[in-house]
């Protein structure tokens, strides 16, 4: 039986929506059908709580007076992009400061949402409408006019196993890669998480409306390196494909969802908390949300080789990589996971709880993600 948005949106008012999370659903399909879910369940939460480099915020401080125009940014040490409006700002996650070490625009962003001060530096050239030069001062984000997030590129659909044959460790994005294939790392909530749950986004588009760091947000945008070329096996990619862009107010968000991270070795990123609901518009719906960690492969690729085209040395299911360990021709490889799927299951139970309770609709897309994306290589002469 089909269903459309506002007959869903209409139970939730009620507060007769039934929604499950997507590791629920995997279960429930196995005992009464995907024919028999789809009839009884409205919604279907996801969640996925990760690193995403490719993250930031705008954030507007309001003039001065006398006004300044901006043109070189402090946040707490952390460099914020000077080339907007006079005083709008965009501070991106993986911006470093200089003192002390560790510290980067994504823990900018995570102490900004908890409410912290942050100590304002900037300057400008002066000029006959925006004479001040410069600027020194505490804010927070109570005295900011507009600060919202806004990521262009999250929820990978699905990412590498790294592992490091090479004979030195090498610190990377996905971790500490110890030598000789000694451990192996991944980053996926794997049933849990969004894309897996819709791999052809055919409910997921322009202005879907999610859970983003701990309030609500939307989606944007496809995500930049947004990619349909990737093998598939059974129905969803083995190795990143698509992606999406979100947007949200910061001054919903809770820093339970949102932390800056150091990667040591490699540099300063931010992890955040992302809920997408399913909408069980019919039986094809529920068919792809069921699919189980036993069912969801990646590749595990060689991060010692530095070209961009790393070979695959094998693939292997999110079950096996969440046992802790797995066999690559004889040998016991170590993994463990950069995301938590502990942080995944709460967004996910959480989304569904806003649902349940009648605070959360679910939202059409304006626009559907593009069926075809192929990722660009830089050239580069000489």
């Amino acid at each position: 039986m089909a269903k459309t948005y506002e007959e869903i949106n209409e139970k939730i008012r009620q507060r007769k929506a039934v929604v499950c999370t997507a590791e629920e659903i995997v279960d429930l399909v196995r005992q009464k059908g995907a024919e028999k879910v789809a009839e009884e369940v409205d919604v279907i939460t996801t969640g996925t709580f990760g690193a995403m480099c490719s993250s930031g915020a705008f954030i507007n401080f309001g003039h001065s007076d006398p006004p300044i125009r901006m043109t070189n940014i402090l946040l707490n040490d952390v460099e914020a992009y000077g080339g907007l409006a006079a005083v709008d700002t965009y501070i991106a996650s993986t911006s470093k400061s200089p003192n002390p070490e560790g510290y980067g625009g994504g823990h900018v962003i995570e102490d900004l949402i908890a409410g912290k001060r942050i100590h304002l530096r900037a300057w400008g050239p002066g000029t006959d409408c925006y004479v001040r030069k410069d600027i020194n001062t505490y804010i927070t984000i109570d005295d900011l006019n507009e600060c919202y997030m806004f990521n262009p590129r999250n929820c990978y659909q699905n990412y590498n196993l790294a592992t490091n044959t090479s004979d030195r460790t090498l610190h990377t994005y996905m971790g500490k890669l110890l030598p000789r294939m000694k451990n192996a790392t991944y980053s996926s909530a794997g049933q849990l998480s969004p894309l897996l749950n819709d791999p052809h986004l055919d409910t997921i588009g322009v202005g879907t409306h999610i859970f983003l760091g701990g309030g609500e947000g939307y989606v944007s945008w496809q995500g930049t390196q947004f990619n349909t070329e990737t093998p598939e096996k059974n129905g969803v990619p083995v190795s990143g494909a698509r992606t999406l862009a979100l947007i949200g107010d910061m001054k919903q968000m809770d820093r339970t969802y949102v932390r800056g991270l150091d990667i040591y070795g490699y540099g300063t990123s931010i992890a955040i908390g992302v809920g997408v609901p399913i909408p069980v518009l019919n039986t094809e719906v529920v068919e792809r949300a069921s699919i189980s960690d036993e069912e969801i492969f990646t590749n595990m690729i060689d991060y010692s080789v530095t070209s961009k085209n790393r070979p695959v040395l094998g693939q292997y299911s999110y079950a096996q990589l969440r046992s802790g360990s797995i066999e690559y021709e004889g040998r016991k490889i170590r993994t463990s996971s950069l995301s938590s799927y502990w942080g995944a299951r709460k967004v996910a139970s959480e989304l569904k709880d806003w649902i349940e309770r009648g605070e959360f609709e679910l939202t059409q897309p304006v626009r559907m993600m593009p069926k075809e994306g192929k990722v660009k290589g830089l050239a580069v002469k000489g």
